[in-house]
């Protein structure tokens, strides 16, 4: 995956390459989750798709839900706040995911030119 510490640091075009290639995964991971996200609204409370759109990206982002689940019929309800929780949780995973890979190739470079430079 990465380079050994044994090997010379990659150059500059190959890393800026590969750090490009993990934070567009990453924002593939995020796009996957919010259109999860969004069809799950759909289903569960029945609204629309910027609605949903909305709802969605402001629970992935952190910011909490945006729709009142009070003002939706008592029989969605539950279903929405089951829904809601559950999204909320596995947001809070994805945002580790994107970080991580974002930061790993800035990261393993940083402590590949560390040990480089310690050993000479």
């Amino acid at each position: 995956m990465f380079e050994h510490k044994s090997e010379p640091l990659l150059p500059r075009r190959h890393f800026v390459l590969r750090a490009l290639r993990y934070a567009a995964f990453a924002a593939l991971v995020i796009g996957i989750s919010l259109f999860l996200g969004m069809v799950g609204y759909r289903v569960y409370a029945g609204i629309g798709w910027i609605e949903s759109f909305y709802n969605a990206s402001m629970i992935l982002t952190g910011m909490g839900p945006g729709l009142d689940i009070e003002a939706l019929p008592l029989e969605k309800q539950a279903g929405v706040q089951l829904f809601a929780g559950l999204y909320a949780l596995y947001s809070g995973v994805v945002f580790l995911v994107a970080s991580s890979l974002i930061l790993s190739p800035l990261l393993h470079r940083f402590f590949h030119k560390m040990h480089l430079e310690i050993q000479e």
